[in-house]
């Protein structure tokens, strides 16, 4: 805790100085750096209320109302009609749109002009970075998307989930050697219209994986569902095992196989809303401490006669 501590200290008293939080006028403008938040905000919201504002932003009611004042005598905002003051919808006149749009290239102009110097991997890095750093520290609220798999994946899924396991279950070398056979086994031996995997992004940051991997005699095998901590909570693992289930039925596969182990409680939930069914169990030692591990199926295709099923 002492190490994240300080390390998180130092990061503001450089950023505060990077980004100018502590120039007398934010960025050459006649606002500081709260009020340029707070048009930003305005700008950024169809018909926000102050109460809004003082929610997103963590502000003083006193504090909100009087930079509101003010963006009000500059002519920079109009109010609509509500019940009181603070249920009044708040918008940028001309004026205030062009002072916003002043500002925001001020701001695109002076972190591009620092980030010129890094090629572009490092700009890529600094961006994954920070939107981790975002994700960790609780912002929930920028979404997701999934994408196909792509150059560098591969190791990254790798390396994530074998820290993963290693910092919550002491799974340590052999649980690594396992993740990188499943994944060098799939990038070699990849048939594109059997055997599929799917990346979760958020913010540009890896947040989650899955694989659908042949698994012979019909069988297909979901394999590595994981997603990041920061990234729980916004519906990834359900997607993703949706996707690898679908793919697997449309690519006519008549069971879904997978390997978890018991103490991976979230993980289980979610199979089993899917409709999987434990069907063995065993106490292993492959990774160290003896462990149960759990073989759940999912019938996908039920043949009646010469005609293919869906099953429901």
């Amino acid at each position: 805790m002492e190490t994240t501590l300080q390390s998180v200290r130092a990061f503001n008293r450089f950023y505060t100085r990077f980004v100018g939080v502590l120039d007398e006028a934010f960025l050459g403008t006649p606002l500081s750096i709260a009020e340029a938040r707070v048009l930003w905000e305005i700008a950024n919201r169809d018909g926000t209320l102050a109460t809004d504002l003082q929610e997103a932003l963590g502000l003083d009611p006193g504090y909100t109302s009087r930079i509101l004042r003010r963006f009000e005598k500059e002519g920079w905002i109009a109010r609509g009609r509500g019940s009181d003051a603070r249920r009044r919808p708040i918008a940028l006149t001309e004026g205030g749109r062009a002072v916003f749009a002043d500002l925001d290239e001020r701001q695109r102009g002076v972190i591009a002009e620092k980030l010129a110097s890094l090629a572009a991997p490092d700009r890529d890095a600094l961006g994954h970075a920070l939107d981790t750093a975002r994700g960790l520290l609780g912002d929930t609220k920028r979404g997701y998307t999934i994408r196909p798999h792509r150059a560098g994946d591969m190791g990254m899924i790798t390396a994530r989930q074998a820290i993963l396991y290693a910092d919550g279950y002491d799974w340590g070398a052999p649980m690594e050697i396992l993740l990188g056979e499943v994944t060098s086994t799939f990038l070699r031996d990849l048939q594109p219209e059997r055997e599929a995997c799917w990346i979760a992004e958020s913010g540009g940051a890896m947040a989650g994986s899955i694989f659908c991997c042949d698994g012979g005699d019909g069988v297909a095998k979901l394999r590595l569902l994981y997603v990041e901590p920061w990234a729980r909570g916004m519906g990834i693992a359900n997607d993703l095992v949706t996707r690898c289930v679908d793919f697997a039925r449309a690519a006519g596969y008549g069971k879904m196989t997978l390997w978890t182990h018991t103490v991976l409680t979230s993980a289980r939930r979610i199979y089993a809303a899917h409709g999987f069914e434990i069907v063995a169990t065993e106490i292993h030692h492959d990774f160290g401490e003896p462990v149960q591990g759990e073989t759940w199926d999912l019938t996908l295709l039920q043949r009646r006669g010469s005609v293919d099923t869906i099953d429901t």
